[in-house]
């Protein structure tokens, strides 16, 4: 896989852009390399960069997205959109399922929403890139199918603000920290904020899969570390 993964923004709101592109500099493996804020702009940028992904606002000054959309799919074929959006309508929802975008956000929106929905498309690019032949599994997992349904709990006995995609994340990264780690550690390389690390963490803490430490250092209050159980 590349080193970044190249994202143009097109949103007509200056503020909300420079919010995406704050998100996305805090996500591991994405890079923003443009923004438009209307579908003439966005069709200049997409024609002579040909980002591999595109955030795609609805509701733009000149048009709407989804004629931007459409000369996506005309003139860069390979490049993926995720659609970021107020926009609800079942004619625009249903122009979006058709014309394969990855995923369809409402705002307003959150960053761990945002950071989830990009490691998810993340994760299923690098299942194109393993060879020439896809297993059952990797099928499955494109899309969502019944092995990641089957591999977690039921959506009712899973707590509230607790993904198991995420969890599992959070669970492999412990396993490859031999010293330990501290939720602000956990935050900074999954992408996610300290506040939702520690939730994480107390929850796998509660689930007896991971144990806490504490280190205590030359000053200062000792250091809450977790190790994998």
């Amino acid at each position: 896989m590349d080193k970044y993964i190249e994202v143009l923004i097109v949103e007509d709101d200056e503020r909300i852009a420079k919010i995406h592109e704050s998100f996305i500099a805090n996500i591991d493996g994405f890079q923003t390399i443009g923004m438009a804020h209307t579908v003439e702009e966005g069709k200049l940028w997409v024609d002579s960069l040909r980002p591999q992904l595109v955030l795609l606002d609805i509701y733009l000054p000149d048009d709407l997205g989804i004629e931007l959309l459409n000369f996506i799919r005309e003139k860069s074929p390979e490049t993926d959109i995720i659609l970021i959006t107020g926009a609800s309508e079942t004619e625009i929802v249903r122009k979006a399922f058709i014309n394969g975008v990855f995923d369809y956000l409402l705002k307003p929106l959150t960053l761990d929403k945002f950071t989830q929905c990009l490691l998810n498309y993340k994760e299923k690019r690098l299942i194109f890139e393993r060879g020439n032949i896809l297993s059952e599994e990797d099928i499955e997992q494109l899309w969502n199918s019944k092995n990641e349904r089957n591999s977690s709990r039921k959506i009712s006995d899973i707590p509230k603000g607790i993904d198991p995609i995420t969890k599992s994340k959070v669970m492999e990264f412990i396993g490859t920290c031999k010293v330990g780690i501290t939720a602000e550690m956990l935050g900074k390389n999954l992408g996610i904020s300290r506040t939702t690390a520690r939730r994480y963490l107390e929850h796998l803490l509660g689930e007896k899969l991971i144990h806490v430490e504490y280190i205590y250092g030359s000053v200062g209050r000792p250091e809450r570390r977790y190790f994998k159980t």
